[in-house]
């Protein structure tokens, strides 16, 4: 009883904060994107727009590949960014948008392939007219993008030393989550980055265990930033995930 108005009282003080926030979510349709169209517009109209939040989900490639219609407008608004796309290299001016966005020190929470939103493939060979961002991993995220563990799954997930108390886990039960998909290396992590969930694979497998959710500041105005290598369409069936996500939001618009 006691642990569950702890639980209460937490959301209620976050969503009371920014109680009419703008959140855009950036996806793209993609093979290897983990449905994030179709997770990421669930996730918004049963877990954000019911807290009061007001979402607009802005999905590239359409009619262009790496172009992100209305993403320029719907920035201009918004109070945080959601991303959730894999290796595309919008436009000078909307990647300019996404830059301003930070440099503001407007939160960001990226989800799984946020990991290498902006990262050609090697020898890709990116149009004139489109701007990777190579560094945005390591110099937003704060993390790497090495590889990832696909044998030995599904990976077991533990609250990161240190991260027992920490709010971004109230009402999260650990236990339940099981990371089903690719394990993503991402050590070392920045020096300000704050662990919360360690994923391990099983027994036989040569990857170490890696952070798979933590939180930093990046930027002069320390936007905060939230990343988490869940996000997959299992990932997204387990309640404790979009619980632990939908803490993150929360959390990157307290001031």
């Amino acid at each position: 009883m006691k642990h569950s108005l702890l639980v209460i009282t937490f959301l209620f003080l976050f969503t009371a904060w920014v109680p009419a926030a703008n959140i855009v979510i950036m996806v793209v349709e993609d093979p290897d994107n983990y449905e994030a169209p179709t997770t990421m517009r669930a996730f918004a109209e049963k877990e954000l727009k019911t807290l009061g939040y007001h979402v607009t989900l802005i999905q590239g490639d359409s009619p262009t590949k790496h172009h992100f219609p209305g993403l320029v407008e719907a920035l201009k608004e918004a109070d945080l960014l959601v991303l959730f796309s894999r290796r595309r290299f919008p436009p000078k001016e909307q990647m300019a948008a996404i830059r301003a966005h930070l440099d503001a020190g407007k939160p960001l929470v990226g989800i799984r392939t946020a990991n290498h939103a902006f990262i050609p493939k090697p020898k890709e060979v990116v149009a004139p007219d489109l701007v990777p961002w190579p560094e945005f991993t390591r110099e937003v995220l704060g993390g790497e993008n090495t590889g990832y563990e696909t044998k030995r799954l599904p990976y077991s997930v533990s609250v990161a030393r240190g991260a027992e108390s920490n709010a971004l886990l109230a009402g999260v039960n650990v236990a339940k989550i099981s990371g089903h998909q690719s394990l993503y290396k991402v050590l070392p992590l920045a020096e300000n980055a704050i662990p919360l969930l360690v994923g391990t694979p099983q027994a036989g497998a040569t990857t170490p265990p890696q952070p798979i959710a933590w939180t930093r500041t990046y930027g002069t105005n320390k936007a905060r930033v939230f990343y988490t290598s869940l996000g997959a369409p299992q990932d997204m069936q387990i309640a404790d995930v979009r619980r632990l996500l939908v803490n993150a939001v929360n959390w990157s618009l307290t001031k």
